[in-house]
């Protein structure tokens, strides 16, 4: 293991896990698992904010692209300065998406580290000092559920929590009747498989991976689905707050 990710990532939340593992009543490793991923979660909140604002934008300009690269198909040039405006007309940075997921990357890497050696027998040793290190952590959550091994329950779970995310990020569209509307519904059937594909990625990995992590990503995707129900909602909230004018059943009131 690198030496760096050891003490930047993997020790740190070792660490944090065996603190929690220690107070919580029970020593239920499963409910610190939980409280360790909303800790996670919070520490994280302003960037998959952003994220999340970032992705739904996309989303919305989809339709607006598609219209440019159909007007400057044959200007690539043309084509990629129009979208860059239509980028900065709506105060959209297409990379802001893409930021917070290259964050939580490392870290799922390091809970994954932990899960697979970092709770066996014999491998607390880099817990600190200053935090009571127990023989070894039990591994049965809930009274039930070995977190050391493969969980297909869980793995569903987490794969159903994945497509609920997915379908809230997704957009509808009405079919455009233009010249390019091979290539938009070639994308829609794209968007389409992608909605399946990750939810199913998501099994996937579930059922190859320690229980503990499959549990870790569950929380973090039903988290992920609540902070999108927030942002979402209080995003429509501002719309319909906003303006003097508002149309109801086609008449503008004033």
């Amino acid at each position: 293991m690198n030496p760096m990710f050891q003490t930047i990532l993997y020790q740190p939340i070792l660490n944090l896990l065996v603190f929690l593992y220690n107070i919580i009543p029970g020593h239920d490793l499963g409910i610190a698992i939980i409280v360790l991923t909303i800790i996670i979660k919070l520490a994280l909140l302003p960037l998959t904010k952003q994220q999340i604002k970032s992705q739904k934008a996309m989303q919305e300009l989809q339709p607006k692209m598609e219209e440019i690269k159909q007007k400057y198909k044959d200007n690539k040039e043309e084509q990629s300065r129009a979208i860059m405006n239509l980028y900065k007309d709506n105060k959209v940075n297409p990379l802001s998406s893409c930021l917070p997921l290259l964050i939580q990357l490392p870290i799922l890497w390091a809970m994954f580290m932990v899960f697979r050696a970092g709770l066996s027998d014999g491998s607390l040793e880099l817990v600190y000092s200053f935090i009571y290190r127990p023989e070894v952590l039990n591994q049965i959550a809930f009274g039930f559920l070995d977190l050391s091994v493969r969980s297909i329950p869980l793995a569903l779970a987490a794969g159903a929590a994945q497509f609920w995310q997915a379908k809230m990020m997704s957009t509808k569209k009405a079919p455009i009747k233009t010249e390019g509307a091979k290539d938009e519904n070639m994308m829609a059937i794209m968007n389409k498989q992608m909605l399946y594909m990750m939810p199913l990625l998501t099994v996937f990995i579930g059922i190859t991976f320690p229980g503990g992590l499959t549990l870790y990503w569950l929380v973090s995707t039903l988290l992920m689905v609540a902070q999108q129900k927030f942002i979402f909602g209080k995003k429509k909230d501002d719309k319909n707050g906003s303006g003097e004018n508002k149309v109801i059943e086609g008449e503008v009131v004033r």
